[in-house]
């Protein structure tokens, strides 16, 4: 690649703050909140126009669809999203105007439903824009919205800030205590932490998520009673899940690819996640593709491009092939392609697929996660109420200081990322890093060095369960 040389420059310091989150999706949100309620000055910046990341760029509702009546759940902030939503009416009861007292029936026998309700709503993905401001508004945090951190400010191996371009300009925000939550460890990566990141034809597949309007809601719930999809439809699981319902999708797809409507290359399923009276499916998860870097801006920029094409044939597909679909029209597209997996950080600890199959348990814990494991093959559900702990040294980054990374970036190796990676660990590692960054800032020690007694004590009182 062909170079020029920037001439130096004197950049102006926008802000100044105790801790400076970086990234605003769930983990970054969490670690947000988190920080504050710790009395320290807290800041937090995003890319887009919203707050949300995954829930509001890429549709994704469901935070918590892994929950059956015996999991044991994280608490913290992860469930307050959950609970705001309910409140402020921004959820969505998925089972809640099935009629058919065998369907209904089944999902409860199944742990899908109970006393009549379901074990989870999701998220109206549009409304989580407010729910989500309100949460930074109620913790004092200071929002900065379109803006993106493009580089580092580094004294030796200890980072003290980031360099943002913004309608702006070029702009410094110094920082005490940093918290990379952009989902691609890209502050880490410019720190300098040493990280590991597989070949793109081994990455997890990118997902466009669409809507449909125009549904006869009744016809189609009809064909999902008669030809139910369950989690081993998808995924190796480990038994116990096997022939658990699933609103995996795939029948007019194949349907399709056969009439030769859909490229046999092609690679369309659906989950649909739920439904409204006024006859929409507000989010499919189904245009997988791969071979996709999420930290290449041209592979990023073929996603968007190819998978709103094969949204249509997805549409077309279930118009002419599923009940309920024949005056189905698009009603939306995620505002940005979904991402799973990019950079992995090298951690103070590297959590493993042993660790998450086998509840591994660790005295540096800063919470737990429901045995929930979807990626590379394996669907596993918690539905028997086993959980791993989340230790510590996975988000503290190996040579840089005073630096913490949250989400989907631990570090770890591959399998376990089917399991951190979900939105409900990510809330646990954010909120987790929000109170480690703060008590190292009031101690004044780094963040390696912080007391982990005292971490776990507030994360306690935050409600999040440790052991």
């Amino acid at each position: 690649m062909n170079i020029i040389e920037e001439p130096s420059r004197k950049t102006p310091i926008m802000a100044e703050t105790d801790v400076l989150i970086v990234g605003g999706g769930p983990a970054g949100l969490s670690a947000s909140i988190a920080a504050a309620r710790e009395g320290v000055n807290t800041m937090l910046i995003e890319r887009y126009g919203c707050f949300g990341g995954v829930i509001t760029q890429a549709m994704i509702g469901t935070i918590a669809w892994y929950r059956y009546a015996k999991t044991v759940d994280a608490g913290g902030i992860g469930l307050e999203f959950e609970k705001l939503a309910k409140d402020m009416n921004g959820s969505i009861n998925v089972f809640g105007n099935i009629k058919n007292k065998e369907m209904i029936k089944t999902l409860e026998k199944e742990g899908l439903m109970a006393n009549g309700e379901p074990t989870y709503e999701i998220l109206d993905t549009e409304m989580f824009k407010c729910i989500a401001d309100k949460l930074v508004q109620d913790a004092n945090i200071t929002p900065i919205l379109h803006c993106s951190a493009v580089d580092v400010i580094m004294e030796d191996q200890t980072i003290i800030g980031v360099i943002t371009e913004s309608k702006s300009g070029r702009q410094a925000i110094l920082a005490k205590r940093v918290i990379d939550a952009t989902g691609d460890a890209d502050i880490a990566y410019h720190s300098g932490v040493p990280f590991r990141k597989s070949p793109k034809n081994e990455l997890m597949e990118v997902t466009v998520n669409y809507g449909c309007s125009g549904i006869n809601i009744g016809k189609f719930l009809m064909y999902v009673y008669l030809n139910p999809g369950s989690i081993g439809d998808w995924g190796d699981t480990s038994g116990k899940e096997e022939s658990s319902f699933s609103t995996y999708l795939v029948e007019p797809f194949n349907k399709a690819k056969k009439a030769g409507e859909i490229p046999k290359d092609v690679d369309i399923e659906s989950f649909w996640t739920n439904y409204t009276d006024a006859g929409e499916i507000t989010s499919f998860n189904g245009i997988h593709m791969t071979d996709i870097d999420p930290t290449d801006v041209w592979d990023l920029t073929k996603a968007e491009i190819e998978g709103r094409k094969r949204v249509m044939w997805a549409i077309e597909a279930l118009k002419k092939y599923t009940p309920g679909f024949k005056k189905a029209r698009l009603r939306t597209i995620g505002a940005s392609v979904g991402t799973r997996e990019s950079r992995k950080i090298m951690g103070e600890y590297e959590i493993t697929e042993h660790d998450v199959r086998n509840e591994g348990h660790f005295e540096d814990s800063i919470g737990i996660c429901p045995e929930f494991i979807d990626g590379y093959g394996i669907a596993i559900m918690p539905t028997t109420g086993r959980y791993f702990q989340v230790p510590y040294g996975i988000i503290v980054p190996q040579k840089v200081e005073n630096l913490l990374v949250v989400g989907r970036c631990v570090a770890g190796d591959k399998i376990s990322h089917a399991a951190t990676r979900q939105m409900c660990c990510c809330t646990v590692t954010g909120q987790g890093a929000g109170v480690a960054a703060a008590i190292s800032y009031k101690d004044n020690v780094s963040c390696r060095q912080v007391n982990l007694s005292k971490v776990q004590t507030s994360l306690k009182k935050q409600g999040v369960r440790i052991e």
